[in-house]
């Protein structure tokens, strides 16, 4: 590596700033085609600092949007092809119910999805449900609909797979590097803490810290970061709400009138815990995540413990443990992710903002799969191709600097290959 200050030798096709699971993803994908590529990251790996860590991610079909849906058949595919790579295993399938009110639109529309594309799935009413799961007591009138296909991404042991991958197929990793200027030009020169790199073009997919990035640049994106509670829930009987007891992920629309969707994985990581979570967070510097909001307010755990004990009540009323992450959102999001319209500004003519769900886990390895490639196009995809259709409100790109942000789906782990948690 060259000294701090001097300019590394090699021109690289692509250097990514950032290296979680969107980051490492977009990084793999490059260096399977070939491309020399850099990949940077901030803080020593592993850590928890951001969006990609942790143990567990739910991995879907059951969207209500549309283009997350289509891009699903071919993210399982990626994700069985990076199981066969790295030799272990990075996804358990569980199913995952969506439970709503029968009328709701989001509802409707998981069940329009899954049924477009064929993905197996069962409609249960409250009596029903109650017959399959007896740890659920749902609310009166509320029914489910199971996506069969549905489980759970092993997130640690994901982003291992990606970054080790990426390695394997000549990409350089360099961890422990925080970006401290980028110089835009027909070759991108960036500097780091360790040292200064040159390539065509550069990627940042940086999450919570993507305007302190792109700032010097006179680039500020509509982003707002949230400190998300991630909660575990003591089973009272261990093991009746777990994988081996064949208990699926819940995503919970409306429940109890919340804003925000709640969801939950069966207990695995921690013996006896269930994951619990509410699909939102309060507004936080990712520097600071996790000072506690002012009067220690949080409104999000005492949803939690409303919808726990009337909805799981083999579970415990209060978290056993609370961890922490942060999610990188659209201002104004409402919970839902999804792709800007194609008319969305674009500053400097760059892409416009998008949320990369899945990946964050679940589609991240298919959104990857489908970016790499538009970085060397400089355009996108023709609306009506495969698997680029996925990609269409992407704007076609005239200055080689692509900003990324992650969805709040790895996810929702949810992949730039898919991780919701």
């Amino acid at each position: 590596m060259a000294a701090a200050g001097e300019p590394h030798g090699s021109l690289y096709d692509t250097i990514i700033v950032g290296a979680g699971i969107q980051g490492s993803f977009t990084a793999y994908h490059l260096a399977k085609r070939g491309k020399e590529t850099l990949l940077l990251e901030q803080f020593p790996l592993p850590h928890s600092r951001g969006s990609s860590h942790g143990q567990s991610r739910i991995i879907r079909s059951a969207y209500p949007q549309e283009h997350y849906a289509r891009m699903m058949a071919e993210s399982y595919r990626l994700w069985e092809r990076l199981e066969a790579e790295a030799g272990t295993q990075l996804y358990r399938q569980t199913g995952l119910l969506v439970l709503g009110p029968s009328a709701d639109p989001e509802f409707q529309s998981c069940c329009r999805t899954l049924a477009q594309h064929r993905v197996p799935g069962q409609l249960f009413t409250s009596e029903s449900l109650c017959r399959c799961f007896p740890g659920i007591r749902p609310y009166c009138g509320e029914v489910a609909v199971l996506d069969h296909t549905a489980g759970v991404l092993y997130a640690d042991r994901a982003l291992r797979a990606v970054q080790d991958g990426f390695r394997r197929c000549g990409g350089a990793l360099r961890d422990g590097e925080k970006v401290t200027g980028i110089t835009p030009g027909v070759v991108v020169t960036v500097t780091t803490s360790g040292g200064v790199y040159r390539a065509k073009t550069l990627v940042i997919t940086a999450g919570p810290w993507a305007n302190k990035l792109l700032a010097p640049l006179g680039l500020q994106l509509p982003l707002q970061t949230l400190r998300i509670n991630v909660c575990y829930w003591q089973e009272k009987v261990p093991g009746a709400y777990g994988v081996s007891a064949h208990f699926p992920c819940l995503l919970a629309i409306r429940a109890n009138q919340a804003s925000h969707h709640i969801y939950g994985l069966p207990s695995n990581e921690y013996p006896g815990l269930v994951k619990i979570c509410y699909h939102s967070g309060s507004p936080a510097d990712p520097e600071e995540r996790d000072r506690l909001p002012e009067a220690s307010a949080l409104p999000d755990i005492q949803i939690l413990c409303d919808f726990v004990s009337k909805y799981l009540p083999g579970l415990g009323p209060q978290p056993a443990l609370v961890e922490h992450c942060m999610y990188t959102v659209r201002s104004g999001w409402a919970g839902a992710p999804e792709f800007p319209s194609p008319g969305w500004p674009t500053p400097m003519g760059t892409p416009g903002p998008h949320c990369l769900a899945g990946a964050k886990t679940r589609t991240q390895s298919a959104l990857s799969h489908q970016l790499a490639p538009i970085l060397f196009l400089g355009h996108s995809e023709p609306r009506n191709s495969h698997p680029g259709q996925a990609m269409s409100p992407w704007c076609p790109l005239t200055l080689p600097v692509l900003a990324l942000y992650p969805s709040p789906t790895w996810g929702y782990f949810q992949t730039c290959g898919a991780l919701s948690s």
